[in-house]
């Protein structure tokens, strides 16, 4: 189900008048797009060559040089109470909404144990530095993001039946067998968390891990088309000298996505839920992590694409 007019209407009027007036904020859009310039997790490599016919007064075979490499699609935030997104300009875009206030919730016992449900909120938001990976693409050695900065693909304030109550994929095979879908797994002694019901509530001990696995679930429902959820799905198309990722986002495997912590610590480095020894618990409960997915691309010098050599 999507809300594009609402959302776009939300975008625009924050794009246009970011201020700094959320103090409640513990990170910005400078550094966030600053966060993009990891070499190491976009990894450029060429991979081949891209054929192409140009013809002017004769026609003659003209070659592009082909490349691969991720970019940083979304921001994915998650935190604990509603309207306070660390991501301090887009904060005003998850307000609290009838049916979709407070959050948090987790209850400790004497003991000392965080062992009761917790709910965490989700946004989907648009990497703003899509400008700039834009721009470069026309000079043929970056591909252009997918993506539109700013642009809320999922706000879980609008997804209250899905977000808050897990319906209707309580009932899904995924959410009923142990096993399927799960962020590590129980073999290995390192099972962050569920994936199905892809929903905002989650028992987990552990702060960090239970925000990593609900932004896991976010990307998974924003980069499927089709999903009983309230949001955008983020799916490009193929075109000639253009591949977009061609998986969507799948736990467990780096194929197809990488994360970057980008609050409360900023890394430079990117991995994936569970293999990396992320695990910095914010003061306030709230994370934001840039989600990497892997493009191909060449640039198109002649009018005609013949086809691609290489990977």
């Amino acid at each position: 189900m999507r809300v594009n007019s609402l959302k776009l209407l939300i975008a625009c009027c924050l794009t246009s008048n970011i201020t700094t007036s959320s103090v409640m904020a513990n990170i910005n859009t400078v550094q966030i797009a600053e966060s993009a310039a990891s070499t190491s997790c976009m990894e450029w490599t060429p991979v081949g060559v891209c054929l192409w016919l140009k013809c002017g007064v004769s026609c003659k075979v003209v070659t592009s040089v082909k490349v691969r490499h991720y970019i940083p699609e979304t921001v994915v935030s998650s935190y604990a109470d509603t309207g306070s997104n660390p991501w301090q300009e887009v904060s005003p875009m998850s307000l609290p909404l009838p049916g979709a206030e407070g959050g948090g919730g987790m209850i400790k016992t004497t003991a000392g144990r965080d062992n009761k449900a917790k709910l965490k909120n989700a946004d989907v938001i648009g990497h703003p530095s899509g400008v700039m990976y834009q721009a470069a693409s026309g000079v043929g050695y970056t591909c252009e993001s997918a993506t539109q900065p700013f642009y809320p693909y999922f706000l879980s304030t609008l997804d209250t039946i899905g977000w808050r109550f897990g319906l209707p994929e309580l009932v899904y095979p995924e959410a009923l067998v142990p096993g399927l879908r799960e962020v590590g797994t129980m073999a290995s002694g390192n099972m962050w968390g569920n994936i199905y019901p892809r929903q905002g509530t989650l028992v987990q001990a552990d702060d960090f891990k239970s925000a990593a696995v609900t932004a896991q679930r976010a990307a998974d429902i924003t980069t499927r088309k089709g999903q009983a959820h309230v949001y955008t799905p983020i799916v490009a198309s193929e075109r000639d000298g253009y591949w977009p990722p061609s998986d969507p986002v799948t736990e467990n495997t780096d194929s197809n996505h990488k994360w970057q912590q980008l609050y409360p610590e900023q890394e430079n480095s990117c991995g994936v839920f569970p293999d990396r020894e992320m695990t910095t618990r914010s003061s306030s409960d709230g994370y934001v992590f840039a989600l990497w997915r892997p493009y191909r691309c060449c640039k198109k010098v002649g009018q005609t694409f013949l086809g691609s050599i290489g990977n």
